[in-house]
């Protein structure tokens, strides 16, 4: 959520940096500043009704010690009004508040000034590229007919026990999956990250919180008896933990990791560009967390870019790393680098992570602060990646390292899978 001072400051300026999410929100921020307005009349107004109201008080007990009991008692009448007065006050300044926010949360991010303008995929801009794309064997399969082949992953079985996006590892897949998890989660624990291991669900607050919600509530699955959703990523409950909460500046950063099923209805539509493992509604990822200084938290993404494109660089696939245009980039993120490997056998680019930065827009609606060296409180950055999403990654893997006896695994996955084919 934007900042009221950031806004009633800078009104042109929030505007122009929204259009680069093509977002026109001039009259919301002009609605949102009025209301700010309003709610501060009201408060002024109540805070001279209250001094008034305290000095007719002492008033009225001085008239009744001194036997002036008519005079007290003219004043208390006065009193009576003054508290109706403030009731109504109240009343709207809690209706200004409630208004105010209800304005606010459908503000996204501010885009941070390197964001390109854009409305589409292919205008987000490329920073690099690296490795050689793979020259498969002629007659190259995708993943979805290898994993069948090989008996690895089971797509029918899943659509039988449950539905289309929910798909049954077995075997070497199962070990495979296993493997790329522990893997990661090493990997980032071995970078400073601590482990957690975080619960499914969440209640209505923590999606809230990391801005789930009202935005993509049509993506999470929810359980109504229980008022809770499945998490769509570990990135919701592991910053929620910090909700509330006003921490010490040498804590800082503090880095999180966490392995999780993910949960998302988004899943559904139909064609090569959604088969097998490239859209799914479950799906494990592994997920990097940060609460950052605010002068440190643009830094910060550069290393956790740097980080992921570590790991893809051990997983010997070939990646390409581009900064999100304003037209993608989600509701609540200031800056967004999207990764993608490259598919030999679907000859395409498929997202596996995004690393985000959200700055204050987070940690001002979970409240997430710290105290500086000198004392003042003020509000922490977050940023969250994948490191990494499972189910693309597979499909990189399998479609890459396929030749005609099988498919070989990386030399940085085979102590942690066991075998160093699958065929």
């Amino acid at each position: 959520m934007l900042q009221l001072d950031f806004l009633r400051n800078n009104r042109d300026l929030a505007i122009k940096r929204l259009a680069i999410k093509n977002f026109d929100a001039s009259t919301l921020i002009d609605e949102v500043i009025d209301l700010d307005q309003s709610r501060k009349n009201a408060q002024k107004e109540l805070d001279e009704i209250r001094t008034i109201s305290n000095r007719l008080a002492k008033e009225i007990g001085i008239l009744y010690k001194t036997g002036q009991r008519d005079k007290a008692e003219e004043l208390k009448l006065e009193t009576a009004q003054l508290k109706q007065q403030s009731k109504e006050l109240e009343q709207k300044m809690a209706e200004a508040i409630s208004q105010l926010n209800e304005k606010l949360i459908e503000l996204p991010n501010i885009p941070h000034a390197s964001v390109p303008p854009g409305k589409l995929e292919s205008d987000n801009e490329l920073i690099f590229e690296e490795g050689e794309l793979p020259t498969l064997i002629e007659n190259a399969l995708p993943h979805w007919e290898l994993a069948s082949k090989y008996q690895i992953i089971d797509f029918e079985l899943g659509n039988k026990v449950t539905g289309a996006g929910f798909p049954f590892y077995r075997g070497k897949g199962a070990r495979l999956q296993r493997a790329l998890i522990n893997f990661f989660l090493d990997e980032a624990i071995e970078s400073g990250y601590l482990e957690y291991q975080p619960p499914l669900l969440i209640n209505e607050a923590s999606a809230y919180g990391t801005g789930q919600l009202p935005d993509k509530e049509g993506q999470m699955y929810f359980v109504g008896d229980d008022k809770l959703y499945l998490i769509p990523t570990a990135e919701v409950p592991i910053t929620n933990i910090y909700r509330n909460l006003i921490l010490k500046e040498k804590d800082l950063p503090i880095k999180n990791v966490a392995y999780s099923n993910c949960f998302r209805r988004e899943a559904g539509s139909y064609g090569k560009d959604v088969r097998g493992l490239n859209r799914l509604h479950q799906f494990d990822k592994v997920e990097i967390v940060q609460i950052q200084h605010p002068d440190k938290s643009y830094e910060t993404l550069e290393l956790m870019k740097d980080y992921v494109a570590g790991l893809l660089r051990k997983l010997e696939l070939p990646f390409r790393v581009l900064r999100l245009c304003g037209g993608d980039l989600s509701f609540t993120s200031a800056l967004t680098y999207d990764f993608e490997v490259y598919s030999a056998a679907q000859k395409r680019w498929l997202e596996v992570s995004s690393v985000s930065n959200f700055e204050a827009f987070q940690t001002n609606r979970m409240k997430i602060r710290f105290k500086d060296e000198n004392g003042k409180t003020q509000l922490a950055h977050t940023l969250n990646g994948s490191a990494l999403a499972l189910p693309r990654i597979v499909a990189a893997l399998l479609e890459n390292m396929q030749d005609e006896q099988g498919i070989n695994i990386p030399k940085a996955l085979q102590s942690y899978t066991g075998f160093n084919r699958i065929d």
